[in-house]
């Protein structure tokens, strides 16, 4: 002890890491102190040295070291390793005669003995000094990077940042396929290539491994999928809407020798926990067999040669991954055997009945395979690699696919027969009960582990969880983490009764990583002569094998000594097995070749253990926080602990007392302080330990052990109490099914909870073992993880118990655990005397709550060791308040289920059955007459029930339920009467309650608002905090469905409330299957939204989209009709009025017709365009009453034209009828084309015939009347009386009338003019955020361009004070943007035109005798518009008023708008016109309807103007001059080339074409491509001007016009410019031109232009 004592003054960074070392276990055995200038971090151990790891990376070793050749023999004291100087060394290995450390980049070095390649280096015997080796992958030039190394007696591990394993040495532990000794490179272990290893350990001749179970987040391997002989697909899949259909016939030519050698039949068998299966029945039905089986039991699968849906061999849990198929592949990594592996199995298995023979020792099995991997491999991996293929759904299927068919591949079909259980005698089945009792070594032994397998393998294949009393195993621990949380939610979805997992409401991350995994395997390999591999007998193995019997029992450690191996598992067990001689395994059972629980006393605790030669360190948790220390081996005797150590065994087994029994407590340990790890190796122990500064270090220690303690009730919880409940046959008739379903539930949540304990019991121990901070405690970081967990879990228990599912288990549990249920109280840790059982199950399962107390208060023990300003403090004191408030709300929900279930108790039977509901909560009653209902009956009874969802009103035998999201509650005004009033609104009940004094009314004002809070905000919500909250909010979301009659009967309307009724967004459905969604307003529809209204004689819907208003349609909308037709207009008080275009049918349809036009009352009345496709004919005119009535005019296709009067739909009186050929009658009509009465007809030659008509047009007319053929000199005066047309048709100012008064009303005028423009500047604000904000909830609408134009909207101009030409601009672009976007009324207004122009002039209506009709009605729509443009600006001047031009800006004035400002007179000053504000925006869209109409009608002309143009156009250019009568002196004799400099000159020759005044053609061509008079008239400014140009060039000075010279050049560059439709573009111009233009010099080149079109067309050629 004085080296203990003597230590402790010295400087030992803070008491850290402090090394202690002895040997033995003996009284007398004082460990000693071995002083380092550091904290040592980590030890490793060989036969006779050490290797030391102390903080800074720094490595030392100590004791003998033979490789050093400067040493003498003599142990020495630990000195540094300086090869490493400059590295820093994050990991130590100590094998028996040599050394290996990791570096931080994940290097390795080796040092020591190298005899069998152990060091990795070739060609030298030993090391000195630690010399780098590199792990490289096949053709890499890249070293692995490694994570940690084991050292053996002749070999190597080392865990590769990839989780692979990399073995180099020599034996067979190496687990290579290697035929030559030693390995000197490392090589990857491919038996766990795809797998995720976590540790790996070395033993003197044999290796473990510890692996975390394949799950969906493993390193996925490609499955191959095709046979290894042939190249043929080995199975084909079919996907079906919920299964799939795998087909597996693949027949392989090559496969056929492999059928010589007949297995023996008596060794083949189903696993005992599997049914026999019939020859060719699928699985589905089959329900598992009962025999309990707590440890798998490891042949009984392989002899098979199948893997039993229940246990498959390598893959304990689901979904099968291609990790199970890569691990068991042969060498071409192919997971299918050739046909060698097959013979080879079916070799093996024969050499099994014979083995049988030797089985011994209470039905342990002797024979274990060398066969292990290979029989079920191949089945295993073709199953996980379908599974693969196709994804979840088929790991499902698992089990559903025919096993025996796959047999079929594998092996003789004539001997399946033994697969079916024929030789399973009972002899067989004796010696399986009896394998069983001998493996019950602990109470923890999963009895039904393996059902609950099959189970899982089953979840998704709906209708498979017949088997209930199984179910509970969904809920084994293990599942957990391995499911991602969205195939649990899948599966949770399913039909079947996955209860259990549904609650995986996070409460395992989706990470994995964030804490250390539970499913483990262990795979042992090397030499077994002792049984170290744990497989069940002395074989060695050459490959890594899965230890069955480790499976599902949570390993998180494993640690080999020289012939034995220990397991350390979550639950603080501990497995050995192997070489037993000194006791070693710490218990005395044999035959220790399989592993076996460790005798130590009830309560002890181990949570970390080491190997040694012949001995074996536990560290424990004991009575007390501080660690303790057992051991279990060979006493070392000091005297001759160095000399006598070859001194031979059997001596030392002869003599008494020289080993333990069992494990011992070794004396000294308190003496240590606290121990954070042990160390075994060669003789000698090592523990390293910590001082208690500060109190941090025993706090760390006793949260850890806390936890540790915590899960290991909870496992007893599951395995004593609540499995044999649920195993319970008669459990669902106890319960009920709603109860069972519960307790299935919180099975469930009590899984979930109790496997999130024992990963973090896992990561609190391993940060004991190795960092020891505050930065790695996981509850930190991930607190919400386990905040989440136990509340769920509360919740569910809760539920159950409000439910009264513990009184209702009172019955189950006598049969369980008889009438003095001494395990029940222990297990609460219930100290009263006769407790009932219901208590006592109530007190169990609310347990675990009580430890988020526990976390809270070692939470803040741990804060107070660090200073309050630290950031580690405040993390501490955070996550400690976080417990602390979840446990006073659950210990506060704990009391609302208690008060609750008491009520059930008490209240009347019938409604409890109806009322009664899991989640439902009590918060108060009125049974003490507390709250009544005012102007209540002498004898009525009403009692007030309020729950955590709902207000009950409660009478006589009837209840009224109010859910409390659609409750308002108020007091009631307070008047004289003294009277404590509430007032309840409902969406259809308004109730004034009264209390019975104040402050019940104050009671229960205050805890039904709080109530309605916690069901607004959710009920997780902290109850506690909302008592000071203000009450809930008046506006809130809720579902609601109606129930009194009326409108809304039945109805579910789900949205935004307001003080009871419906207002904001919401979605109201009707039984009948009427939808409205959209908003809402006072409870009734209001503002935009969408109805849709199912027709079921038309098996269609009616469905409309647009504005509401109080209840009705009302503004804009389109409504399709459910026969076809769609109105796209205005609506009023839900019926069609306004400006609305109806289309009816398709173009291929019956009846297509589209209307548009004025409606008033659901009825077209006035101005309206009606198109029938059918017949052809469009009408323009007014209607009455959906008919036509009043002036109008019908066009058709064949070219006929009528103006007239129609009455009753029909022509009736006074009109005008044309024929395409001229042909016209102007009289009476009395029905369609039906002439009646008095009228004119003159033929297209002038001749005319007058009288009385009748008849129908164009079938023979019945002619009274005479006949006037006008003489040749009356021609011009009898011409002139044709028909004026137009005068029978509708106004252009009248048409349209809705359009133009929609628009107005939108900008708040009640008539054209009649408003306040302000008024109407809100308007247009309004209505532009409204529609943008409709937009933004479907941005594919809004283009970019358009939001650009939005943006540039959001500025008003100035709209007040004297107009300048600045402002005058600003209004121009202002008018060009609004007009560009119909969310701005005057945009809106212009598409609407545009689309009515268009309707009414496109198609039929291309008729050039409508002509003048659609001038004038552009020109009227200008002069409204402009009427509104006024309105909005009422300073700008009325059509041809003057700006004024200030003199000094005029340049720039002219080039700003260089365009624009040419078109006026030269004066300084601007005219306001219409057409110059307007038509820009205007003419480009009714442009092509415009221009149809002016090419029909000036047809003919074009036609001889065109002719004539081709004629003249042949000429060459010389020619055509001097023919044209062109000056000579303007005939370029040589044009300036564009490539030459301005200088040079090249001849015209005579025969050049299209070569004079190129650029003059050039410009006027691009007439054609403008729209408005005033950029067509800028076309030909420009052109003079180009003109001009050249021949200023020509006479090289400055020249001034004469019309005599300048026509004849222009007239030549008309004809050049070949413009097609010149007459139609010179009628545009005349007839839309600005009239203040026409007598300036726009004028007068327009006249100029005009005089060429008439003179081409009359030109003589001679």
């Amino acid at each position: 002890m004085e080296a203990q004592g003597k230590s402790s003054e010295d400087d030992d960074g803070g008491g850290r890491g402090l090394l202690h070392s002895w040997r033995g276990y003996s009284y007398s055995v004082v460990p000693e102190r071995l002083l380092l200038p550091r904290p040592v971090l980590q030890v490793a151990l060989g036969a006779q040295h050490g290797v030391l790891l102390v903080e800074g990376g720094q490595v030392y070793t100590f004791g003998e070291l033979p490789w050093k050749q400067t040493q003498a023999s003599q142990p020495t004291k630990p000195t540094p390793e300086n090869a490493l100087s400059g590295q820093r060394v994050v990991a130590v290995a100590a094998g028996s005669f040599h050394s290996g450390a990791v570096t931080e980049d994940g290097s390795v070095h080796m040092w020591g003995d190298n005899a069998a390649g152990q060091c990795g280096l070739s060609g030298l015997s030993c090391v000195p000094n630690p010399t780098p080796v590199a792990l490289l992958e096949p053709g890499g030039a890249q070293s692995v990077p490694v994570l940690e190394l084991a050292c053996g007696e002749k070999h190597s591990l080392a865990l590769s940042a990839q989780r692979e394993v990399w073995a180099w040495g020599s034996g067979c532990q190496l687990g290579l396929k290697a035929a030559v000794f030693p390995v000197w490179k490392p090589q990857k272990v491919e038996q766990l290539a795809g797998r995720w290893v976590l540790q790996v350990a070395c033993g003197a001749s044999h290796s473990l491994a510890l692996v975390r179970c394949v799950g969906p987040d493993g390193i996925q391997r490609p499955p191959v999928d095709k046979c290894n002989q042939c190249n043929q697909l080995l199975y084909t899949m079919t996907d079906k809407e919920d299964h799939v259909i795998i087909s597996d016939g693949h027949y392989c030519p090559m496969g056929v020798e492999a059928r010589e050698d007949p297995p023996p039949t008596q060794t083949l068998k189903a696993s005992p926990s599997e049914p026999i299966l019939p020859s060719h029945s699928s699985f589905t039905s089959t329900p598992a067999a009962p025999t309990p089986d707590p440890t798998p039991d490891p042949e009984d699968s392989q002899k098979g040669g199948t893997t039993t849906a229940a246990h498959p061999p390598s893959d304990p849990d689901p979904p099968p991954s291609p990790k199970a198929a890569a691990s068991t592949s042969s060498s071409k990594s192919s997971p299918y055997p050739g046909e060698k592996e097959v013979k080879e199995y079916l070799r093996k298995l024969s050499d099994a009945s014979q083995t049988e023979a030797k089985m011994a020792n209470g039905g342990l099995h002797a024979l274990q395979a060398p066969s292990s991997g290979r029989g079920q491999s191949a089945l295993n991996s073709l199953v996980a690699s379908c599974a693969l293929a196709v994804g979840e759904r088929v790991a499902s299927t698992y089990e559903a696919l025919s096993l025996k068919r796959m047999m079929n591949f594998y092996l003789p079909s004539s001997r399946l027969e033994a697969l079916g259980g024929v030789a399973d005698g009972g002899a067989e089945r004796v010696r399986r009960e009896e394998s069983v009792q001998a493996k019950k070594s602990s109470s923890t032994g999963d009895i039904h582990e393996e059902e609950a397998e099959g189970l899982r393998r089953r979840l998704s294949l709906p209708g498979l969880l017949s088997q209930g009393r199984y179910a509970v195993h969904l809920l084994s621990s293990s599942y957990g983490p391995l499911l991602s949380p969205r195939l649990l939610r899948k599966m949770g979805r399913s039909r079947t009764r996955a209860f259990a997992l549904t609650p995986m409401g996070g409460g395992v991350p989706e990470d994995q990583e964030v804490f250390p995994t539970l499913q483990t395997e262990v795979w042992s390999w090397g030499h077994g002569e002792q049984g170290e591999l744990g497989h069940g007998d002395n074989l060695d193995r050459l490959q890594p094998f899965c230890i069955k019997s480790l499976n599902k029992k949570e390993v998180i450690r494993v640690s080999a000594g020289a012939h034995h191996s220990i397991a350390l598992t979550a639950q603080s067990q501990v497995y050995s097995w192997g070489s037993n001689l000194s006791g070693q395994l710490g218990h005395m059972d044999t035959p220790s070749t399989v592993p076996r629980l460790a005798k130590l006393s009830e309560g002890i605790r181990v949570w970390d253990a080491s190997a040694g030669e012949r001995h074996t360190l536990l560290l424990a948790d004991g009575d007390c926080i501080q660690p303790i220390i057992y051991y279990s081996g060979q006493q070392v005797k000091e005297a001759e602990g160095e000399e006598k150590v070859e001194e031979d065994e059997e001596e030392e087994d002869e003599r008494p007392g020289g080993y333990t029994q069992q494990p011992v407590l070794l004396p000294f340990c308190m003496n240590l302080g606290f121990v954070s790890s042990v160390v075994a190796g060669g003789r000698r122990c090592v523990a390293l330990s910590d001082r208690n500064v500060m109190g941090f270090i025993s706090s760390l220690h006793e949260l850890a052990s806390a936890e540790r303690k915590f899960y290991c009730k909870l496992c007893d919880i599951k395995s004593q109490v609540l499995r044999p409940l649920l195993e319970l046959e008669s459990l669902s008739s106890a319960l009920g099914p709603a109860a069972t379903e519960l307790l299935q539930t919180l099975a469930g949540r009590f899984s979930l909870l109790s496997h999130l304990t024992g990963q973090h019991g896992a990561s609190l121990t391993a940060n004991l073992r190795r960092g020891r901070d505050v930065s790695s405690l996981l509850m930190l970081e991930h607190a919400s993880i386990f905040l989440d967990v136990y509340n769920d879990y509360c919740s569910t228990v809760g539920n159950f118990f409000v439910m009264g599912g513990f009184h209702a288990l009172t019955k189950p549990s006598l049969d369980i655990f008889g009438k003095s249920p001494e395990l029940l109280q222990r297990l609460s840790e219930c100290s009263e005397e006769n407790t009932v059982t219901a208590d006592l199950l109530v007190a169990l399962f609310y347990l675990p709550t009580q430890h988020l107390h526990e976390y809270g208060r070692l939470l803040l023990k741990l804060a107070t060791c660090f200073e309050v300003s630290s950031g580690d403090y405040h993390k501490l004191q955070d996550s400690c308040s976080k417990f602390e408030a979840l446990t006073l709300q659950l210990k506060r929900k704990r009391k609302e289920a208690e008060y609750t279930f008491h009520f059930w108790k008490s209240f009347p039977g019938k409604m409890t059955d109806s009322l009664r509901k899991p989640s439902r909560r009590l918060i108060y009653e009125s049974s003490n007459k507390s709250l009544t209902m005012q102007n209540a009956g002498r004898f009525s009874v009403n009692w007030f029930i309020l729950f955590n969802d709902s207000l009950v009103h409660a009478q006589f035998s009837t209840h009224h339920i109010f859910a409390l999201a659609t409750l308002w509650v108020e007091p009631a005004p307070e008047d004289n009467s003294g009277l404590h009033g509430l007032k309840v609104v409902t969406p259809e009940e308004t109730l004034t309650l009264l209390a019975s004094s104040s402050a019940e009314k104050t009671k229960w004002l205050r805890a039904i608002n709080q109530a309605v809070d916690q069901a607004l905000s959710g009920a997780g919500q902290d109850a506690g905090g909302s008592a000071s909250k203000s009450d809930p909010p008046i506006s809130r979301t809720a579902s609601y469905t109606f129930y009194k009659d009326g409108r809304l009967k039945d109805a579910t309307y789900e949205g935004r409330w307001l003080a009871g009724k419906p207002h904001g967004r919401g979605i109201l459905k009707w039984p009948d299957g009427r939808i409205y969604t959209g908003s809402f307003k006072s409870g009734l529809e209001d503002g935009f939204g969408e109805f849709a209204c199912p027709n079921k004689a038309l098996n269609q819907g009616d469905l409309y989209q647009g504005y509401w208003k109080e209840g009705k349609m009302h503004g804009l909308g389109t409504y399709r009709y459910a026969s076809g037709e769609v109105y796209d207009g205005s609506f009023q008080d839900g019926m069609r009025q306004g400006h609305g275009m109806l289309r009816s049918g398709k173009h291929n349809t019956s009846s297509p017709s589209v209307f548009i036009g004025q409606w008033l009352q659901d009825k077209k009345t006035g101005y309206g365009v009606f198109d029938d496709i059918t017949k052809g004919e469009k009408y323009m005119g007014m209607w009455q009453d959906h008919q036509r009535q009043g002036t109008g005019v019908v066009v058709t296709q064949f070219g006929l034209y009528y103006e007239g009067a129609f009455k009753d739909n029909k022509m009736m009186g006074t009109g005008i009828l044309l024929s395409e050929d001229d042909t016209t009658y102007e009289g009476e009509f009395s029905d369609d084309w039906t002439l009646s009465g008095k009228g004119v007809l003159t033929m297209p030659n002038g001749d005319y015939l007058e009288g009385s008509f009748s008849g129908e047009w164009g079938s023979g007319l019945k002619v009274t009347g005479s006949y006037f053929k006008p003489n040749l000199f009356d021609a011009e005066k009898d011409r002139n009386r044709a028909v004026k047309l137009g005068r029978m048709s509708v106004r252009a100012e009248e048409k349209w009338q809705a359009v133009f008064e929609e628009c107005w009303s939108e900008l708040g005028c009640e008539a054209p003019g009649e408003g306040e423009h302000l008024k109407a500047w809100e308007n247009i604000a309004v209505a532009l955020t409204s529609r943008r904000q409709q937009i933004q909830d479907s941005p594919e609408i809004l283009s970019r361009s358009h939001s650009k134009t939005l943006e540039g909207l959001e500025v008003i101009p100035q709209h007040e004070g004297p107009i300048t030409i600045e402002r005058y601009h600003s209004i121009r672009l202002y008018l060009l943007k609004a007009c560009d976007t119909p969310l701005h009324p005057l945009g809106r207004l212009l598409e609407t035109l545009v689309a009515v122009y268009r309707m009414t002039y496109v198609g039929v209506g291309a008729n050039r005798r409508l002509l003048p009709q659609a001038v004038n009605e552009i020109k009227s729509y200008l002069c409204r518009i402009f009427q509104i443009v006024r309105f909005l600006f009422p300073d700008l001047p009325e059509e041809g008023g003057l700006i004024p031009e200030p003199a000094e800006n005029l340049p720039d004035g002219n080039q700003e708008t260089s365009a624009d400002t040419r078109t006026e007179s030269p004066k300084p000053g601007r005219v306001v016109s219409s057409s110059a504000l307007l038509l820009p925006v205007l003419l480009p869209r009714l442009y092509p309807p415009l221009f149809t109409l002016y090419a029909l009608e000036k047809e003919k002309e074009d036609d001889m103007y065109w002719e004539c143009v081709l004629r003249l156009n042949k000429q060459p250019d010389l020619a055509l001059l001097a023919f044209l009568g062109v000056q000579q002196k303007f005939w370029p004799v040589s044009i300036p080339n564009s490539l030459p400099a301005p200088g040079e000159k090249q001849p015209v020759a005579s025969s050049t074409k299209d070569a004079c005044f190129a650029s003059a053609v050039e410009t006027l061509q691009q007439i054609s491509t403008t729209f408005t008079p005033s950029d067509k008239l800028q076309v030909i400014q420009l052109t003079f001007e180009e003109i001009t140009q050249e021949v200023q060039f020509l006479l090289k000075q400055d020249f001034l016009w004469s019309m005599d010279d300048l026509f004849p050049v222009f007239l030549y560059v008309v004809l050049r410019a070949r413009i097609r439709n010149l007459g139609s573009e010179v009628s545009l111009i005349e007839d839309l031109m600005d009239p203040c233009v026409q007598h300036g010099e726009h004028g007068i080149m327009f006249t100029t232009l005009k005089a060429c079109y008439y003179q081409i067309q009359h030109e003589k050629i001679t």
